[in-house]
C-alpha cells in the first residue's frame, strides 16, 4: 500500500476493523461531498474528494474481507477514474447509489428511519 496523502492516520489494519457497510458509506460520503462541490463549480475541491475516495477504495481493495467482491470494487475504481476526469454530476449520483447497494448493510444504514 502506498503512503496515504489524505488519511495519514488511517492504516490498512485500522480500515479493516470497519465493517464493509461502514467502509462503503465512508467512500460514498466522499462522492456526496464531490456532488456538493460539483453543484458549486469548485472543481479543485471535487478533485480532492475523488482523490480521498481513491485512497479509501484502495484500502478497501486491500482488505481481505472483500476478496470475493474484488471485481466489483475494481470496476467501481475504474468508474471513479472516469468521474475524476469527466466531472459528471449525474454519473456521480448514480455511482454513489450503486456503491451503497454493494452491501445491504450500507443501504440499510443510510436509509434507516430514525
Amino acid at each position: 500500500m502506498y503512503p496515504l496523502k489524505f488519511h495519514k492516520t488511517l492504516t490498512p489494519e485500522k480500515w479493516s476493523d470497519y465493517s464493509k457497510s461502514k467502509q462503503l458509506l465512508m467512500i460514498a460520503n466522499e462522492l456526496n461531498r464531490a456532488g456538493t462541490w460539483l453543484e458549486k463549480g469548485d472543481y479543485e475541491d471535487v478533485d480532492r474528494c475523488y482523490e480521498r475516495a481513491f485512497e479509501l477504495t484502495d484500502l478497501t481493495v486491500c482488505d481481505q474481507k472483500w476478496r470475493n467482491s474484488l471485481k466489483e470494487l475494481l470496476r467501481f475504481r475504474e468508474i471513479l477514474g472516469y468521474l475524476y476526469v469527466s466531472k459528471n454530476p449525474a454519473l456521480n449520483k448514480l455511482t454513489q447509489s450503486t456503491l451503497i447497494a454493494l452491501t445491504s448493510g450500507s443501504y440499510n444504514m443510510l436509509n434507516a428511519v430514525g
